[in-house]
């Protein structure tokens, strides 16, 4: 119904129809809001209409938090729904702009509630730029600035087309107007602006759709854009480097428990708020009771009082949320370089060590939830969130980038002697542990299904990852790392798969190239039973374990070019693993499942590996001279098992589908060559040469599959 029409009705008409109806008023409220939304009027009644308004929605708005956000229906929420229906929406937005401080307040509420309970209401307001863009002007005024950055927040959730920042007006003095606490709450919305929306999962997307949304998009996308217009404001990563590493103690702007409780208005969406609330108040009693007997003290207030200060420390970690969050994602972007140059200077890495052990890792927060990817919204306990961030900020700053010893202290960096560490001390960690020493002591205490138990692996392993370094690779052996993964992998009964994966991963870093690591697995693998369990973990899934495969293969081939050193002859003939690989019936069938596992439809982001190690094993057999060899063997395979040119037609395929994706990818052929050290002019030659088109060849595909059984699909790549 059009909302003038219904203003346009006598007021007495309205009324009646208000009483059989039972629609509370509203919409005579709504013809005196309107009415009264001139210029000239007098706004003394509209404050009233709108606090009036604002309590009827708000008692159906904490209705729909509580009950976890179900389905909102017209039956279940009256109230929004018929102030939906008279134009309250409409009413609403175009009255805003006319009104003082305290009128907006209350019209930036009703706004919001309404927005919670009745569907299409956002996206109705994300269809406005022109509104969404005035809702940032208003953020300059503390009085509205948390109901406006929520209501932003729920808009740009459900936009269509994310916004560009350079769009808002004077956006570097905007964000320089505010105050610590603004700017935490200001990269909630800066989340959704600076990540690549969301289209599911990013290890599920196919890379062949990838690479097609790879062609067709060749300009920054917004996200990227938006990146760039955000480094560009001064002081902006200096200043979320201060909030990420401050202490609780240090936070201002709290002492007031009344305009604490209204910012807590703000984060009423996660249900478990307040459970981690009440849990942190009687955490903090018994911490204090064992600090000092001035401090235990704590323990004996009562939990009314307690709670201020367990407010003070759930917003802190819940504001750090935010701003790792943002740090992660311009980590990971194309100014990669840049950011780290700033996160480095301003001294992040040591201030969060500072805080690992007070607030970071305070307590072993026991966690069961599903791992999720760096897009996907979080339902944990604030604690859980902060932990999964903090580590996921971790993994990016180690990745491939020589700021990885920044996670280390003075001490810890005089152990790896054969680092230059020029331009670094005066950056890295203080105190008696660095930020990577304290991530390992957190990782073995943790239960062996913790998915932190995940995170905290993907951490410890950016730090190895790149070039093979030795002394990086001593650096944990000598902590006990190893021996500690093969724990968890043998003997602890861990079933979780995220988290063996990403335990295969690290020991795979850990082991390559290093014949002390094989000798440390041999001692503790120590046992028949023992090693049985080990394989039957990786043969279970193969595309979790074969990165691990991968280093056994390659370092296999790398000692066994070292019999002049006598260690290393001592440990190939005693290790049990290196003896298992070295029986080419073992490389075979590894060769097999791993070709037989991945067609060029299914290859992702997580299964590529497989194809990827299947090649190590084909280039190292071709330096050998026993490419053809194991080419024969495919074929035997496929006839064995009454396929003939399955395996090799999609062996083809795959090659194909590579030479398209890794020609065109600078990174990725750099990541391939660190992580082998085998140059890429090999990996393409091989490719090269398997593809052949000579049937003649000994070395190409094509020569190993009979006439009648070929079926390369030659339009798979160009469709």
């Amino acid at each position: 119904v059009p909302f003038i029409f219904c203003f346009q009705l006598p007021e007495a008409l309205l009324q009646e129809r208000d009483k059989r109806a039972k629609w509370h008023g509203i919409p005579v409220l709504l013809q005196e809001l309107y009415e009264s939304s001139h210029l000239n009027s007098d706004f003394t009644r509209t404050h009233t209409v709108l606090k009036e308004l604002s309590s009827l929605l708000s008692m159906e708005a904490m209705s729909f938090v509580t009950e976890d956000r179900k389905t909102a229906q017209e039956s279940t929420f009256p109230n929004t729904y018929t102030f939906d229906l008279f134009g309250g929406v409409d009413v609403s937005v175009n009255i805003i702009p006319k009104l003082n401080d305290d009128l907006v307040k209350d019209c930036l509420s009703v706004l919001y509630n309404c927005c919670i309970c009745t569907e299409g209401v956002t996206k109705i307001l994300a269809s406005r730029d022109d509104f969404v863009l005035f809702l940032f002007t208003l953020m300059t005024n503390k009085k509205t600035f948390l109901q406006t950055a929520t209501l932003i927040e729920d808009i740009l959730g459900v936009k269509k087309e994310m916004i560009q920042l350079e769009w808002i007006p004077n956006l570097s003095g905007l964000v320089q107007s505010f105050d610590q606490q603004q700017l935490a709450n200001f990269c909630r919305i800066l989340s959704v602006t600076i990540s690549e929306p969301d289209v599911g999962n990013d290890d599920k997307h196919t890379l062949l759709a990838k690479n097609a949304q790879q062609k067709r998009n060749t300009s920054p996308s917004r996200a990227e854009v938006n990146q760039v217009t955000l480094l560009n404001i001064p002081g902006f990563i200096e200043r979320l480097c201060k909030l990420a590493t401050r202490k609780v103690s240090e936070a201002t702007g709290t002492s007031n428990f009344l305009q604490e409780l209204e910012e807590w208005y703000t984060w009423l969406d996660n249900t478990l708020v307040l459970d981690a609330l009440m849990q942190i108040a009687t955490d903090e009693a018994e911490h204090s009771s064992t600090e000092s007997s001035d401090e235990s003290t704590l323990a004996t207030i009562p939990l009314r009082h307690r709670l201020p200060q367990s407010m003070k420390i759930v917003h802190e970690i819940m504001y750090k949320v935010e701003v790792l969050y943002v740090l992660c994602v311009l980590l990971m972007g194309r100014q990669r370089n840049q950011v780290h140059k700033m996160l480095a200077e301003f001294r992040l890495i040591p201030g969060l060590n500072n805080l690992f052990d007070k607030l970071i890792w305070r307590k072993y927060t026991t966690s069961n939830h599903v791992v999720h990817g760096q897009n996907e919204n979080c339902d944990c306990s604030p604690e859980i969130s902060f932990k999964i961030q903090f580590l996921r900020l971790l993994q990016s700053f180690s990745d491939h980038h020589e700021n990885k010893y920044l996670l280390l202290n003075a001490q810890e960096l005089n152990e790896l002697s054969a680092i230059s560490a020029v331009g670094v001390t005066s950056l890295v960690c203080d105190g008696k542990k660095g930020l990577l020493t304290r991530l390992l002591t957190s990782m073995k205490r943790e239960p062996p299904d913790s998915s932190f138990r995940f995170w905290q692996a993907r951490a410890v392993e950016s730090f190895l990852r790149g070039a093979t370094s030795y002394a990086d690779q001593m650096f944990l052996l000598k902590r006990g790392l190893l021996e500690h993964i093969l724990f968890c992998i043998i003997d602890s009964g861990c079933k979780s798969r995220d988290v063996l994966q990403s335990y295969f991963d690290l020991l795979g870093e850990l082991m390559k190239f290093n014949i002390d690591a094989f000798k440390r697995f041999n001692k503790y693998v120590n046992t028949e039973e023992k090693f049985q369990v080990f394989l039957t973990q990786i043969n279970s899934s193969l595309v979790d374990s074969n990165m691990l495969v991968r280093c056994i293969v390659l370092s296999l081939d790398r000692f066994e070019s070292q019999t002049e050193d006598v260690k290393v002859v001592e440990v190939l003939s005693e290790c049990c693993l290196l003896s298992y690989m070295a029986r080419v019936e073992n490389r075979l069938s590894f060769l097999f499942r791993l070709v037989n596992i991945i067609n060029v439809q299914t290859l992702t982001q997580e299964n590529v590996s497989c194809l990827n190690t299947s090649l190590v094993i084909l280039m190292l057999a071709r330096r050998r001279g026993k490419l053809p060899f194991y080419l024969n063997a495919l074929r035997e395979k496929e006839y064995a098992e009454k396929y003939p040119g399955c395996l090799l037609n999609n062996f083809h395929n795959l090659l194909r589908f590579w030479q398209h994706h890794y020609l065109n990818k600078d990174k990725d052929s750099t990541c391939l060559e660190n992580s082998s050290c085998i140059p890429f002019s090999f990996w393409k030659e091989t490719v090269s040469v398997l593809l052949g088109e000579d049937r003649t060849s000994p070395c190409a595909i094509i020569g190993y599959i009979d006439e009648p059984y070929m079926e390369l699909d030659r339009d798979l790549l160009e469709d």
